[in-house]
């Protein structure tokens, strides 16, 4: 502050210059922000600002709220996210029996025949039967499997699993033959079935005991390839690729060779697990995924993984070792499991689910089964912490229905998809798991810099019973550890917290909770009946942001008589000069010495009576807004 007084009664000192006035200074505050709305808001809330979360269609791993858009996002949740207005439990998983087989061992493949899912369990081949077993052992191989591949070869069907030192077939599913052959990664195109090994050599046999040919060879090192499939070309015609840690290699069938795509990546010992979903090809490097479509344009190249916007909680974060395809989801494979040095156990792991790797101690940690729709990412399982890796998967429709089957923990998992419908509530016998979990973004209104006091927080909920739970929370100011829990919901409608209290309905305090910025958190449950669920359809905050003080003064300036030694012509001279400033001009109608009651203004609006002729005198009416 400068030494801007003033000591005498009805005076004013506007940008240095005294002027008298008629009446004494108004003084009032500035404006309240305007209100904001964000979400689907079909009711008032007066003048607070309010923002609606009743969806999270655009999936998981946005943290931070930065614009609207992100109204329909969530950090990290367990939930059923994909129906607008509804977030249930997700789908019970069923863990099968244990496979018989002794030791650590890791599960390298799952495949498929004649209805019934076989699974290489180590280096013994079982297969999953009535009530809940996986039987004995029917083929024992010579390393963990790398791959497995369904496929009918001069008409008859074959399941073939392969370790890239041999590989073994059946058309019966109870006794397999074994072939001393390479091939690390299998397909079946052009009635062929087609083989790659870990040398990136290429050869095909028109069946499974008939004689290998070679073919064309990958232009890399030793262990640089990941996968073998089919997709289309540019052409829209389907060939053979090969996926490896340093891109995407066509084949060229007429010409023996391998020609390399656009899709070309930095090395990446983790890249190269491959899918076809709908009309594009996904290709995993890491957690990150890259989606590759060609067509008549040539090739589009697009980053899709759940690496994309703020990824994963660290705790989540991991590889994606295989991708499978399903009817409304392209499904990943995470795991996010680490060495356990103290372990002295080993085994072979999976550079790709079910493909190989290398020798390694036994590997602990937190799994992750992700779904992608095109729109989002949402959480399908999650594993307990400190458990093994997970391996493989398949999608298939044996034992009588369509399910995700997939290995981790030494285990075989499955759960239920839906074909077509897909909202939760309206798939018939649907089985719900016992509890989930989902935090929204950090919201902090667009302005963290501005203070803002939570009024309230409104939860629409319907099928909630005593045993059917919601329980809300919150969180403030960025602390990633602290909730507060705001009342279990047992019963249906919209149950609103007006703040700080922790129960519903509750008023005796209703001060509001301070923050710069908010997050919410739903946790669901239900009880011993698991084709029940609670079913979050809105979750509403309501709060006003709180700015600064602004003073506004308003004056009515004598401009009949001279002051400060200047006459009225040069005291409007003065006052247009102020008007003009672009900088902020110095206020003030008090002998402070401490100067604290000087302020810095913007001239508002200027305003007033003037005579007329040569009388310059009048009387100015000016508005100033404190910056």
């Amino acid at each position: 502050m400068t030494t801007a007084r003033v000591v005498n009664k009805n005076e004013i000192n506007i940008n240095g210059e005294i002027y008298a006035l008629t009446r004494p200074v108004t003084v009032g505050l500035g404006q309240l922000p305007a209100k904001v709305v964000i979400g689907d808001i079909t009711s008032e809330a007066g003048p607070l600002s309010v923002i609606r979360w009743s969806s999270a269609r655009g999936g998981i791993g946005k943290k931070d709220h930065e614009d609207s858009s992100d109204v329909e996002r969530t950090w990290y949740g367990t939930s059923h996210l994909r129906v607008t207005g509804h977030c249930t439990l997700p789908d019970r998983p069923t863990t099968t029996a244990a496979s018989g087989v002794t030791g650590v061992i890791k599960v390298g493949a799952i495949g498929e025949l004649n209805s019934t899912i076989h699974a290489a369990f180590g280096t013994s081949i079982r297969s999953y039967g009535s009530p809940d077993t996986w039987g004995s052992n029917l083929q024992t191989i010579s390393a963990v499997a790398t791959d497995a591949v369904t496929c009918r070869l001069a008409g008859t069907v074959y399941l073939i699993f392969t370790n890239n030192t041999n590989y073994y077939y059946t058309s019966n599913g109870s006794s397999y033959t074994t072939v001393a052959t390479a091939a690390k990664y299998l397909a079946c195109w052009n009635d062929r079935l087609w083989g790659i090994d870990s040398t990136g050599q290429l050869r095909w046999t028109f069946s499974p005991g008939g004689t290998w040919v070679d073919d064309a060879a990958l232009p890399l090192p030793n262990d640089y390839v990941q996968d073998l499939f089919i997709g289309r070309n540019v052409a829209g015609v389907h060939i053979l690729y090969a996926s490896t840690k340093v891109g995407l290699f066509a084949h060229d069938f007429g010409n023996s060779r391998f020609v390399r795509t656009e899709l070309d990546l930095p090395f990446h010992d983790d890249a190269g697990k491959a899918e076809r979903f709908r009309d594009s090809t996904y290709i995993s490097a890491g957690l990150g995924v890259y989606k590759y479509a060609v067509g008549g344009s040539g090739a589009v190249i697009t980053t899709v993984g759940p690496d994309r916007d703020q990824g994963l909680p660290a705790t989540r974060r991991g590889k994606i070792v295989q991708m499978v395809k399903s009817h409304n989801d392209l499904i990943a494979l995470v795991d996010n499991t680490s060495i356990v040095a103290a372990d002295t156990d080993t085994f072979v792991t999976s550079g790709m689910a079910s493909h190989g790797g290398t020798v390694m101690s036994i590997a602990t940690g937190r799994s992750l089964v992700l779904g992608w729709n095109e729109l989002g990412w949402q959480v399908l399982w999650e594993s307990g912490d400190d458990e093994q890796s997970i391996d493989s998967a398949i999608v298939s429709n044996a034992h009588g229905e369509y399910r995700l089957w997939w290995a981790q923990n030494e285990r075989v998992h499955y759960i239920a998809l839906p074909v077509d419908v897909l909202n939760p509530s309206e798939i018939a016998d649907r089985e719900y798991a016992d509890s989930s979990r989902d935090e929204l973004p950090w919201f902090d209104g667009g302005q963290a810099e501005v203070d803002k006091l939570a009024v309230r927080i409104k939860v629409e909920v319907q099928g909630a019973s005593s045993t059917e739970t919601v329980t809300p929370y919150y969180g403030v100011d960025y602390d990633d550890s602290t909730w507060t829990a705001l009342g279990e919901i047992t019963s249906n409608g919209i149950h609103t917290y007006t703040l700080p209290n922790a129960t519903a309905g509750t008023t005796t305090d209703a001060t509001g909770t301070e923050f710069r910025a908010i997050r919410l958190r739903r946790d669901l449950a239900n009880g011993s009946d698991n084709t029940l669920s609670p079913d979050v359809r809105s979750m509403t905050l309501e709060y006003r942001k709180k700015l600064p003080i602004r003073l506004t003064f308003s004056v009515e300036l004598d401009l009949y008589s001279n002051a400060n030694g200047q006459t009225p012509l040069e005291q409007r001279a003065s006052l247009l000069s102020a008007t003009e400033s672009n900088k902020a001009i110095e206020v003030t109608f008090r002998d402070d010495t401490g100067d604290t009651r000087n302020y810095f203004c913007d001239v508002a609006q200027v305003s007033g009576l003037e005579e007329t002729g040569h009388d310059e005198r009048g009387i100015t009416r000016v508005t100033l807004v404190q910056l």
